[in-house]
């Protein structure tokens, strides 16, 4: 799989990641993953892996006036976008192995599609476990395999021949967790028990095959190693590929379903 690192997107692609990834297939997750983890009105949030701040901006309307949301992220880029499009979240840049928190200052800590990346995930969670308080909320999504999103294996077995596993190997990185009994372990590990694994089925959407591959490129590192001719031949092998989910329209609709873990801290 691609190295976490190799995740470190420019604010140019933090902005395709907002403008174009968050509403054909994050900002759909907000609500799920805030409901999983039970926010509400007063609560103290902590959002690790932040991105953009769909998570944190869905956080922070359920929390109201009397509570607060901070989110984190390793990435400049994306804080930067988070920052300028909802100034009332504390944005925070750090490293989620070691969170710049005291132990139980949160009520819910949540985090979105961001484990994956993680270098230690073992000791990411420990930090999520750590800062979170007695009685508090614990929710974290990951993608599952890449069995239960069709469309995206389509996209990396042409992509591997095409253009080699590294590329591949970077669209098939956030599906890295998608076995459920290792998710259960790795949490377990973590020492946070009786956690709770959950499969919700989901989707993706945009507005054609050819959009669909411009926003994966250009919102990844592939954008450093994909050329707009490389770009343009591998939307036109895709979209002969992945014809069973375009719609009349010209849309094309994918599954894409998740996990999402909860823990209660006793």
């Amino acid at each position: 799989m691609a190295e976490p690192e190799r995740w470190q997107v420019s604010t140019d692609a933090a902005e395709v990641y907002e403008s174009c990834f968050v509403p054909a297939i994050f900002g759909a997750w907000a609500g799920p993953v805030a409901d999983a983890a039970a926010i509400t009105t007063g609560n103290k949030v902590l959002d690790v892996g932040c991105g953009t701040g769909v998570l944190a901006r869905e956080a922070l309307r359920r929390v109201g006036q009397k509570g607060q949301v901070v989110g984190l992220d390793l990435n400049e880029g994306m804080l930067a976008v988070a920052a300028r499009a909802e100034p009332k979240i504390q944005w925070r840049q750090g490293d989620a192995a070691s969170l710049p928190f005291d132990d139980a200052s949160f009520d819910v800590v949540v985090s979105q599609f961001a484990l994956m990346y993680f270098p230690d995930r073992v000791a990411s969670l420990s930090q999520m476990w750590r800062t979170l308080a007695p009685g508090g909320r614990l929710a974290v999504a990951v993608w599952a395999s890449l069995d239960r999103a069709r469309g995206y294996r389509i996209l990396v077995n042409i992509t591997a021949g095409r253009n080699g596993h590294e590329a591949a190997d970077v669209l098939a990185a956030p599906f890295v967790l998608g076995d459920q009994a290792g998710l259960a372990k790795l949490f377990a590990d973590s020492g946070i028990s009786a956690a709770s694994v959950t499969l919700h089925e989901g989707s993706v959407r945009f507005a054609s095959v050819k959009e669909f591959i411009r926003i994966e490129v250009k919102g990844s590192p592939l954008a450093d190693m994909l050329s707009d001719d490389d770009m343009e031949s591998l939307a036109r092998q895709c979209e002969r590929a992945l014809a069973e989910f375009v719609e009349p329209s010209g849309e094309i609709i994918m599954p894409l379903d998740a996990y999402i873990v909860t823990a209660s801290k006793g």
